[in-house]
């Protein structure tokens, strides 16, 4: 359990269509050596704990961290990949966005 007046990161996430509405552009990498960050996509609220436990919402109120989406790493801010077990979630580089993801507004 939290303690009271602590903000737990959170990693409820919104794909923006205009790069000025995001917190980070992020480009999909294919593989886990290739990412600054490896992501598992949960379906409900309670498990998008952490940085790397992924919920999708559709409004920007429920947002805690949004991306755009861009083509080629060199335009990213962040390298991502989708991983298919909660096991292999995770930071893989020290990254200047780690700790931020969840905590975007605050």
């Amino acid at each position: 359990m939290q303690p009271l007046g602590e903000k737990r990161n959170m990693a409820k996430v919104m794909v923006v269509k205009y790069e000025s509405q995001a917190d980070a552009r992020v480009c999909e990498v294919g593989y886990e050596s290739q990412a600054d960050l490896c992501w598992f996509e949960v379906d409900y609220d309670h498990q998008a704990q952490g940085e790397a436990m992924w919920q999708f919402v559709e409004y920007d109120k429920l947002a805690d961290f949004k991306i755009f989406r861009v083509k080629y790493e060199n335009q990213a801010d962040i390298k991502i990949c989708k991983v298919k077990y909660p096991e292999q979630a995770g930071w893989k580089t020290n990254h200047k966005l780690r700790g931020r993801i969840g905590n975007a507004g605050g």
